[in-house]
């Protein structure tokens, strides 16, 4: 492989990484925030959760004020809820439409993050081998 060639397969390789450890760390930075925002003015309701999806659990909720409230972005940390269930939820006083789980935090984002992490540092190293491993090989038989 001409030097060229490779040293801007190294970058894409790098670039590709960077930008999979940053989406690591934002999986951890946004459910924090979120966390932080509903714990700045937080309310207690029962949900009703209405649909789940690959994409998204909706959940529809009374506030204290009567108001009923069906969140576009859904539910977070929706794990193991299904359609019909009733589960109380915490969400911002400031913003009806942040709801959670009640009892579940933002940790539970770090074990995907760094399953994420470690699955691209794995696959960017791998990558990173077969693109110098000809040369390291081309070095030897050319002192040999």
């Amino acid at each position: 492989m001409r030097f060229r060639f490779r040293r801007r397969l190294n970058q894409l390789i790098v670039a590709l990484y960077a930008v999979a450890i940053l989406a690591a760390v934002a999986m951890v930075a946004g459910p924090f925030l979120n966390d932080l925002k509903i714990a700045a003015n937080p309310q207690r309701a029962l949900g009703t959760v209405t649909g789940v999806d690959w994409m998204r659990t909706a959940v529809e909720y009374q506030d204290s004020d009567g108001i009923y409230h069906q969140p576009s972005s859904g539910l977070l940390y929706p794990t193991g809820l299904a359609a019909g269930q009733q589960v109380w939820v915490t969400f911002s006083g400031d913003d009806p439409e942040l709801v959670k789980v009640e009892g579940r935090e933002w940790t539970l984002s770090i074990i995907p993050a760094i399953s994420v992490a470690l699955v691209s540092s794995i696959v960017a190293g791998g990558a990173w081998w077969l693109v110098n491993y000809r040369r390291s090989r081309d070095v030897v038989e050319q002192d040999e």
